[in-house]
């Protein structure tokens, strides 16, 4: 697949991709704090995350749900969920199709910075390839749902389902035509969920 990415016929324009960064949760397991301003290797995470997406993707914006005017200092149009009271990530994703003017959305969590760098090419490869309208990620023998390229058309069968109380990505995914990515580096798809994590990343990152 990764092949395919680097040939124009069988992949997806960045300038047809909108890329959102999600950052709008509890941060629960983290004592509540807002994970996307967590500071790591002196950057918030967030911020990472948008250095490696914003080459990939024609525009980008910021699901947050708190701390909006720190987020949009960093020049991107910040979106609250869609629905009130933390709904969890589908909200993020409503909220991203909402303002989608692309064809195509891409999805990414505030607290991976390690994503791949192909991450938008290789997922819309997929998509093509496969004539699905959904393209998810498999890595460390498992779907990262969280990292969603999906075709805008969804929106309204997204909103549907997120009214009549779906909050689970698989769940909704599942309704779908869904390509699976191979990606061989799992360690890029780590995510940030307690200040453990934080240090695993660290040497996850030292080994790469």
């Amino acid at each position: 697949m990764s092949g395919r990415a680097s040939d124009p016929r069988h992949t997806i324009s960045p300038a047809d991709i909108t890329g959102l960064i999600l950052a709008g949760g509890r941060g629960s397991r983290m004592g509540g704090i807002d994970k996307g301003l967590q500071p790591w290797r002196g950057q918030p995470l967030a911020l990472q995350v948008l250095q490696r997406l914003r080459p990939q993707v024609g525009s980008v914006l910021l699901n947050a749900n708190r701390n909006l005017d720190v987020y949009r200092q960093w020049g991107l149009p910040v979106l609250s969920d869609a629905l009130p009271g933390y709904p969890g990530p589908l909200a993020g994703f409503l909220a991203g199709l909402d303002a989608c003017a692309t064809p195509y959305l891409l999805t990414v969590p505030c607290d991976s910075p390690l994503l791949p760098t192909d991450l938008a090419a290789r997922l819309g490869a997929g998509l093509l390839a496969q004539q699905a309208h959904i393209a998810l990620p498999l890595a460390g023998g498992r779907l990262q749902p969280v990292f969603c390229l999906l075709d805008a058309t969804l929106r309204d069968d997204l909103r549907a389902f997120v009214l009549s109380g779906g909050s689970k990505i698989d769940a909704w995914t599942a309704r779908h035509p869904t390509a699976v990515v191979a990606f061989d580096d799992a360690a890029a798809f780590e995510n940030i969920n307690t200040l453990d994590d934080l240090q695993r990343l660290d040497a996850s990152a030292a080994r790469s």
